[in-house]
């Protein structure tokens, strides 16, 4: 009797400190009132989450959640970590010419864009780790070597969806003051509001929306195929990518995403595309429909008729079973088989979108 009474009062305990916890800041907030109205309105919610347009489980069928932790816990975990710092350049963007039209990558999804003279940021995470529990997911060494006190002041700030690794409590709130407008899914403002972003600088929206930016600026939502969530509820805000039109520019601004049928109809409706930046990383085969397979992102970025592919979602964080370097490696050599030039560059190094011709080096290997 003794033993049972103490086993419950640990586990009430434990339940106890997890709600305590949950309740801090960082974890964000259900959407409520009229931006909850306005999401049930959406053709895209129904009985209380987001969908998917096709059928996507969370897991492949055949895979069981044991199969899944068992890997994780028990699988070969020498090559999810690079053994050395990953080498990487830093350029001062407080420095840049207005006039160039420059991406610069931060590692995983987190990338800068000026473009026709107004600055971008997508997905910044830059805090060292892509987790509420630090210590399970920390940036690789060498790879987190800008914060938020680097960069100028934003014009656009685009959230793909509200997952840890790509909506980052800490980096924007420091970046608060510098942001123009946020533009982001369904009820991911219930998030930032609560954070205390001005409701008026955040632009929320649906799949199929086109928003006018100004000054020759206009972003088209478009769908992806994934989930959200910052705790164990899951699908209370949408997950999406965007079809950015500058007056010079037209750039796919992929969210994370499994393969299906809307990289075609997008490509069809909003491209081509001067530039496809697209995930690639954090796949396995026992969750196939929400990360893609590098062979999947090449037909994707043909899908959308891309120029030019700028593969993202790896370098920087381990939240897969593979080497942290496959990615770039399986991507690389299909690219080159199937002549689809690839933005390759090293965490900071400054790329010149006028000059696509420039080789990179193969950091990773």
């Amino acid at each position: 009797m003794i033993i049972l009474s103490f086993f419950l009062l640990a586990t009430l305990l434990f339940a106890l400190t997890v709600w305590l916890y949950m309740k801090q800041p960082m974890f964000g907030r259900r959407p409520s009132g009229k931006r909850l109205d306005r999401i049930r309105r959406s053709p895209h919610y129904r009985d209380g989450a987001f969908k998917n347009k096709s059928h996507t489980p969370a897991l492949t069928e055949g895979s069981s959640y044991g199969e899944v932790m068992r890997g994780f816990f028990f699988g070969d975990k020498s090559l999810l970590k690079p053994r050395m710092p990953v080498p990487s350049k830093k350029t001062n963007l407080r420095e840049l010419d207005p006039a160039e039209d420059v991406l610069i990558w931060f590692g995983h999804s987190s990338y800068f864009l000026q473009l026709d003279g107004k600055r971008i940021l997508v997905d910044p995470v830059m805090s060292g780790a892509a987790s509420p529990v630090r210590f399970t997911t920390k940036a690789f060494a060498g790879t987190d070597i800008y914060s938020p006190d680097d960069l100028p002041e934003i014009d656009f700030l685009f959230i793909s969806h509200d997952h840890w690794d790509h909506l980052d409590y800490r980096t924007v709130m420091a970046l608060k003051p510098r942001i123009g407008k946020v533009i982001t899914g369904l009820g991911t403002g219930e998030h930032l509001e609560h954070w205390g972003f001005d409701g008026s600088r955040i632009i929320e929206a649906d799949w199929h929306e086109r928003l006018e930016l100004g000054n020759g600026f206009v972003v088209h939502t478009v769908p992806a195929r994934h989930f959200s969530g910052r705790s164990f509820r899951r699908n209370a805000a949408l997950w999406l990518s965007f079809a950015l039109k500058t007056p010079n520019w037209n750039v796919f601004l992929g969210g994370d995403s499994g393969y299906d049928t809307h990289f075609a109809e997008a490509g069809s409706s909003h491209g081509p595309f001067d530039i496809a930046i697209l995930e690639n990383g954090q796949y396995d085969k026992h969750w196939k429909y929400i990360h893609m397979q590098p062979e999947e992102v090449i037909q994707a970025a043909k899908d959308l008729r891309a120029d030019l592919l700028f593969p993202v979602h790896s370098g920087k964080f381990s939240l897969a079973n593979h080497p942290w370097n496959e990615p770039l490696q399986r991507i690389s050599t299909i690219s080159a088989a199937q002549d689809l030039p690839l933005i390759t560059p090293m965490i900071g190094e400054k790329v010149l979108l006028k000059d696509p011709s420039k080789s990179f080096a193969q950091w990773w290997q």
